[in-house]
């Protein structure tokens, strides 16, 4: 990630690096930065993150609320707002054994198809 940046207005524009051999419609540009959106927000309404977590708010506990919501009434908002606790948990973590390990293809639970039991990493047109 690329920072410093700003637009005409000075306010600071955030830049991702994304592979060129990728194309754009593998991420979506308005979750982003609904995430960015909801994160300023929360700092004007709550205050600085670092105050809150992890000692006062559990952000999973908070992560599984929105998954609930969501569920409940398909508001996509409880996504990103889902997200946003997972980068929180990410950033001020509560598990007392917190670390960040890049796992290889076998140590991954892979995906849950539809009506399947297992997780499976057959491609996606592979039926």
């Amino acid at each position: 990630m690329i920072t410093g940046s700003t637009d005409c207005d000075g306010t600071p524009i955030v830049i991702l690096r994304w592979p060129k051999s990728v194309p754009h419609t593998e991420y979506c540009k308005q979750f982003l930065q609904g995430m960015l959106d909801r994160l300023a927000q929360a700092f004007f309404k709550y205050g600085a993150m670092a105050d809150a977590y992890p000692g006062c708010i559990d952000a999973l506990a908070s992560l599984e609320k929105r998954l609930s919501n969501y569920e409940r009434d398909g508001n996509g908002e409880w996504l990103i707002d889902a997200a946003n606790f997972l980068m929180i948990e990410f950033k001020h973590p509560r598990h007392p054994k917190f670390h960040y390990r890049p796992t290889s293809t076998e140590e991954s639970p892979g995906r849950k198809w539809h009506g399947e039991v297992d997780s499976s990493a057959r491609g996606n047109k592979d039926a």
